[in-house]
């Protein structure tokens, strides 16, 4: 057959692909793609890397190859496939590949990755929520309540539910109602093996279950892309009370906080910068009454923090800081309130405290533009009390091209952001792209999260790509993991997504993305010209962000050189 096409071809006049011109062609079209790839964000760093990294980089790359034909796809032709029950593709949404991901030879090595800094990252949704559970069930005290009876499936499913502390016992006066039953009196509050054993579908089981739900997005709703990003956040913003109730009580927060530090040291994570709402109600082990105020907070967490770096498990974690955040859907007082305590625990707390940001839904929130006057008054009141509490501003989580909310890129770049949370919208915006750049301004990027809250269909619909083609300084981050489904904390689930379902981004792709997240870590506070003179010096700078950028390099090369030993049978080297 191949002697008949070729002699028909040769009949009809078609070049041959070694004729002259068509190789002269081919050159040029490989110089196009070398010439594109000097622009894009890792092309420094792969100048850079050493021979056993540049071997394990192509070994990665093999075995995505491999497990794209071996693993995710079924083998069957295009009609059965389409058929099948498994969706099954290279880049399939997280939920549907997050059982099969976890067991492959990309997941082994991305798992074992040093990862440098987790920078964006809200704490409350990053608690196990099962050992949440558990925590509840085992503390002394904890009760459950609600402002209205729980009674229909409907009822437990939308109706507001806290947990909270009481020392009221039973001998206190025994509960004769059921939350689940029309006599419940409204706020009352019921302890929760109580509540559990007679929960209506299940017993303590599937109380357990229906707690877990109220706290986190189930893998479905992910699936529904077309309700829209409204709906899907109307869900998520209503987990947050929930698990804060359970978590805001000292030996439970503790308990968990320990386990996440723990599991963050555990996937190669040295530094983290938290975000928290400080919103919450706090109560200390045996009160009643809520503190007034994040003090008492801040102190368990700084002990926490100091308790795990002594520990063997967390003898190489730099440590961790908090973005202070509050709701961008607050009114001009209460959002001055909060940057007045903001300031107040920065003088109390100035290793803890390292910037300010402000969260929430932005297409329902309020816009940066609308905020500037007051965020004008807290540079003023931060530089009259000595103090630097630098942007780390959301902006861009949205899909809208020009309107208000996507408008929020232009006044975070203008109010002087050192990093952007998502920047989901920034690719349309070729200005805004060469200003960040130019300012060194880097983008915390969170794919799983932008795709389960309806962003982005899967990662092959990201936008990262055009911006790492562009240049743009980008770190990998995991948002709301315990929410949003990931089972586990830490960073492999994001890295994996990305290094599997974007063929640019390798393993030295993702080396680069790692290294720009200790280069933006807020590690110790800084003045604009020195935050950017250590940005700007990176590797070869002399101050304490230069000296983990080397030793993250050293832990690399390990990396590497177990990458090469490990899996020696992909090695062409070889």
């Amino acid at each position: 057959m191949e002697n008949e096409n070729s002699a028909w071809e040769h009949e009809e006049g078609i070049p041959q692909f070694e004729d002259p011109f068509i190789q002269q062609y081919l050159k040029g079209r490989d110089a196009l793609i070398a010439e594109e790839h000097k622009r894009r964000h890792d092309a420094i760093f792969r100048k850079s890397m050493s021979p056993i990294a540049a071997r394990a980089c192509k070994i990665v790359s093999q075995i995505r190859a491999r497990e794209h034909n071996e693993v995710w796809t079924n083998g069957l032709d295009e009609i059965t496939a389409h058929q099948s029950d498994e969706i099954l593709y290279p880049g399939v949404m997280f939920h549907y590949a997050k059982g099969r991901m976890e067991k492959t030879n990309l997941w082994k090595i991305v798992e074992k990755m040093p990862k440098g800094s987790l920078l964006h990252a809200h704490m409350d949704a990053m608690f196990d929520i099962d050992f949440l559970i558990d925590k509840a069930f085992s503390t002394p005290g904890m009760h459950i309540m609600s402002p209205q009876a729980l009674v229909s499936e409907k009822d437990r499913e939308h109706g507001p539910v806290f947990l909270q502390y009481s020392s009221q016992t039973a001998s206190d006066g025994e509960q004769k109602t059921s939350l689940w039953t029309s006599d419940y009196e409204p706020s009352s509050l019921i302890p929760i093996q109580t509540a559990a054993a007679s929960y209506p579908d299940g017993g303590e089981t599937g109380f357990r279950d229906w707690l877990r739900s109220r706290c986190m997005i189930m893998p479905e709703h992910s699936f529904f892309h077309h309700h829209g990003v409204d709906a899907i956040w109307a869900i998520f913003t209503t987990t947050f009370p929930v698990i804060n109730s359970i978590l805001m009580y000292e030996p439970i927060f503790r308990a968990c906080f320990r386990r996440m530090l723990s599991q963050l040291a555990a996937d190669g994570i040295r530094y983290v910068e938290f975000r928290i709402a400080f919103v919450f109600q706090w109560r200390k082990q045996g009160k009643d009454q809520t503190e007034d105020g994040y003090e008492d907070w801040c102190q368990v967490v700084e002990e926490e923090i100091e308790a795990f770096k002594q520990t063997e498990q967390g003898k190489s974690f730099y440590g961790a800081r908090i973005i202070w955040t509050t709701l961008r859907r607050f009114g001009n007082k209460e959002i001055v309130d909060s940057m007045k305590q903001c300031i107040e625990i920065k003088h109390a707390f100035p290793e803890l405290i390292s910037g300010f940001d402000l969260v929430g839904q932005e297409d329902l929130g309020r816009t940066l533009k609308d905020l500037v006057p007051v965020l004008f008054w807290f540079r003023k009141r931060c530089a009259e009390e000595g103090l630097d509490i630098p942007f780390f501003f959301h902006a861009g989580e949205c899909l809208g091209d020009g309107d208000e909310t996507d408008n929020n890129l232009f006044d975070a770049i203008l109010l002087g952001t050192r990093r952007i949370g998502h920047g989901f919208s920034l690719f349309k915006h070729p200005l805004l792209i060469d200003l960040v750049k130019e300012k060194k301004i880097m983008i915390e990027c969170c794919p799983i999260s932008n795709e389960i809250l309806r962003l982005a269909s899967s990662i092959k619909a990201h936008p990262l790509p055009a911006l790492l083609s562009r240049g743009v300084a980008v770190s990998l981050c995991n948002d709301d993991p315990a929410i949003l489904g990931h089972g586990r904390n830490g960073l492999t689930h994001d890295f994996w997504q990305a290094l599997q379902g974007l063929q640019n981004v390798d393993l030295a792709g993702l080396a680069m993305m790692v290294q720009n997240s200790i280069r933006w870590s807020c590690y110790e506070d800084q003045g604009t010209a020195g935050w950017k003179q250590d940005v700007d010096e990176g590797i070869l700078g002399s101050g304490l962000k230069a000296a983990r950028l080397q030793e993250w390099h050293a832990d690399f090369e390990k990396f590497c050189e177990w990458i090469v030993l490990e899996f020696a049978e992909f090695d062409d080297e070889e």
